[in-house]
């Protein structure tokens, strides 16, 4: 995910909605036998991998050290992972011993930039280099339970292969968190590296933790789910003087707090936000580096969420014509960056497939526990894969009890804490999904 997730979305719905369709008929007898099994023969392991991971995070397209791990256990399964696709990503197939159906599913592997608050004996203690700065580096996300669930779940699919029908790709994917400035990685390389060349699958899965639901809990939505992303830089150039004599200059500094300002009425007076929701966020500024010197530039940086593709291009040009015409007011000149680069689409969960899932999840879950989740403002390179092939994205709660999700610390949070009995909900609920649909299981 892109961005902290504190929006609170303890919403108790049914999915009233989902169950109305045609495709969503009554929920599985249950959950499978093999699936319980399973999960309770690997737990012990997917908590040890998590916690391994968790204290040795990397950031985006430098994941070498968990890469290694995911090889060594894939290969002592007896899979061949195919590794160096998109840097560091890993990919295997498990073969069933009867036909069936491609699917694939995937887990992220990369961590943040953010120092961790979180009092637990395998806390993180690692640094990086980001952005030119030493920084702290923390699973503050979740992937960590993400990799280790897929872990665990090639451990069970392993082991009931014989009697598996069809195939299951594995993808552990690197740099969902956005690769470094001039490097290209996550999803996207991914798909440019070839992932689908040689296996194109018929479905894809993908699951995420999240602090906003109560763990035992899990989320889906039909169609949109998370919203697009893309990052915008704005670079305005003044004229440096001292301090005490401005007129002497050109302010950058209190052109960029103008522009900021005026930023806000893209969404407020331009946006047609009771159609769908948008945002425009600044995240960093930076010019200037003595109390009493007005610097040459200022720089900005920020991201914009949109679910829809006019509204997004609207804001596109909205900012640009917002940087260049105000800093113009001040004398000032803007280099606008908007989009700087490639940015993430919409989340989008199949409607037929989801509806064809949802009882799998209730079987493990049980129904009052799957939520159908509001729009999500945080976004999601699964969406690539979701462009290729139908695809089906959830999220798995993470809030231990006792503990409010409205008010818990949010996902990229440095005071993120996992329940850990969310990774066995989480893999028990991909497994169930993933048996479910190899064997054909319909809604009706």
């Amino acid at each position: 995910m892109k961005r902290p997730l504190s929006v609170a979305l303890r919403c108790a719905l049914s999915f009233s909605v989902l169950a109305a369709l045609p495709l969503a008929a009554a929920a599985q007898s249950g959950e499978r036998p093999e699936v319980a099994s399973a999960a309770a023969k690997v737990k012990a392991d997917v908590v040890t991998w998590r916690r391994d991971f968790h204290e040795h995070p990397e950031l985006s397209n430098r994941e070498e050290r968990t890469s290694a791990k995911v090889v060594e256990h894939l290969r002592k399964l007896g899979l061949k992972p195919r590794t160096g696709i998109a840097r560091h990503g890993v990919v295997a197939i498990i073969e069933g011993g009867k036909p069936g159906p491609k699917i694939a599913l995937r887990a992220d592997m990369d961590a943040l930039p953010v120092t961790e608050q979180v009092d637990l004996p395998f806390a993180s203690k690692a640094t990086a280099t980001f952005r030119g700065e030493t920084v702290g580096v923390m699973h503050a996300c979740g992937h960590d339970a993400h990799t280790s669930i897929l872990l665990g779940i090639a451990d069970a699919l392993v082991a009931m292969k014989k009697d598996l029908p069809g195939q299951v790709m594995l993808v552990f994917q690197p740099a969902e968190e956005g690769a470094p400035a001039n490097e290209e990685g996550g999803a996207s390389l991914m798909l440019k590296d070839g992932l689908f060349k040689d296996y194109k699958p018929e479905a894809m899965f993908g699951l995420h933790v999240f602090s906003t639901l109560p763990a035992g809990q899990l989320g889906v939505r039909q169609g949109p789910l998370m919203a697009a992303s893309d990052r915008f830089s704005i670079k305005i150039k003044g004229r440096q003087t001292h301090g005490s004599a401005p007129w002497a200059g050109v302010d950058p500094i209190v052109a960029a707090a103008d522009v900021i300002g005026s930023a806000q009425t893209i969404v407020s007076r331009r946006t047609n936000i009771a159609k769908l929701p948008a945002v425009v966020t600044f995240g960093a500024i930076k010019g200037g580096i003595r109390y009493n010197i007005i610097p040459d530039e200022v720089e900005m940086v920020g991201t914009i969420r949109t679910f829809d593709e006019g509204m997004r291009q609207a804001i596109f040009k909205d900012l640009k014509n917002v940087a260049e015409h105000v800093s113009l007011a001040h004398g000032a000149h803007a280099e606008s960056q908007v989009p700087d680069q490639d940015g993430n689409p919409v989340t989008y969960n199949d409607p037929a497939l989801t509806a064809r899932m949802l009882p799998s999840l209730k079987a493990v879950a049980g129904d009052k526990n799957v939520i159908e989740m509001p729009l999500v403002m945080g976004a999601e390179d699964f969406s690539y894969y979701a462009k290729e092939v139908p695809a089906m994205f959830f999220f798995v709660g993470a809030t231990e009890p006792g503990v409010d999700p409205s008010t818990a610390p949010s996902n990229h949070s440095p005071k993120f804490k996992l329940d850990e009995s969310s990774l066995d909900v989480g893999l028990r609920a991909m497994l169930q999904v993933t048996l479910d649909y190899l064997n054909g299981a319909k809604a009706g």
